[in-house]
């Protein structure tokens, strides 16, 4: 029977929230998995069971600010404790600013920093009450550098890194680490299956999100005394990123 840390993934059934729970898994981990829809669950939460380690899934949009406090209030009458969060749910858009639609733009931002600020506004009380627990933002190379063809996208991902560094400065002294995760391009659904960024995928040899999984665990498994702040993780061969 699974005994290890207990966590919640939100875009936890695909792409890099997929290859974390199954690293966990090995690690014996208890997870929460949450997506925007739940099809095909079952396939990953089988895989989760016979790495080593137990699963839920739950349907959980996170621009909405309370979506997640039922995942938080069943995961505790489960498992009893919260170990760790990976806000990992985002989506793309790749429109320019003169001729972009608006509600896009609104989408993105609502599902990449806010979303994020609202998955942990529902889990923080929980490890402010243990006195322990660890906290991965999923941000990206593109928080860090600009590019042509994603304005709002990037512009998400900024405000990631610059909340994840304000938030782990907040909990400095709490017991909770923070860890901000910028990985370079990946090969998941969001890359492969949009026409404007799977040529990008072509001409590389891409990330997988195994790679990713593999450098979450490591910053997790650290001594409470060590915190890994910020991971950026790229391609050896990764191509400029203009769209």
């Amino acid at each position: 029977m699974a005994s290890g840390p207990v966590g919640i993934i939100t875009g936890g059934l695909s792409g890099i929230g997929a290859a974390c729970a199954l690293e966990f898994a090995r690690l014996g981990g208890r997870v929460a998995l949450t997506g925007i829809s739940t099809q095909g669950a079952d396939i990953l939460l089988e895989r989760v069971r016979s790495a080593g380690g137990d699963a839920l899934s739950f349907v959980g949009d996170v621009r909405e600010p309370d979506s997640h406090a039922p995942v938080v209030r069943q995961v505790l009458e489960r498992w009893g404790r919260i170990d760790f969060v990976i806000s990992n749910a985002g989506i793309a858009e790749q429109t320019r600013i003169a001729t972009g639609d608006p509600e896009l733009w609104r989408s993105v931002i609502e599902t990449n920093l806010l979303g994020t600020i609202y998955t942990i506004h529902a889990v923080l009380p929980t490890m402010l009450k243990q006195g322990q627990g660890h906290v991965f933002i999923t941000s990206s190379t593109s928080g860090r550098e600009s590019y042509v063809g994603e304005p709002v996208y990037i512009a998400s991902k900024w405000g990631l890194v610059g909340f994840a560094h304000s938030l782990r400065l907040e909990l400095q002294s709490s017991g909770v680490r923070v860890t901000c995760v910028e990985p370079g391009i990946v090969d998941t659904p969001l890359t492969r299956d949009n026409p404007v960024t799977r040529p990008q995928l072509e001409a590389c040899e891409p990330l997988t999100p195994d790679d990713v999984a593999r450098a979450v665990v490591f910053a997790y498994q650290q001594p409470a005394r060590v915190v890994v702040s910020e991971i950026v993780i790229r391609s050896q061969r990764e191509p400029p990123p203009d769209l």
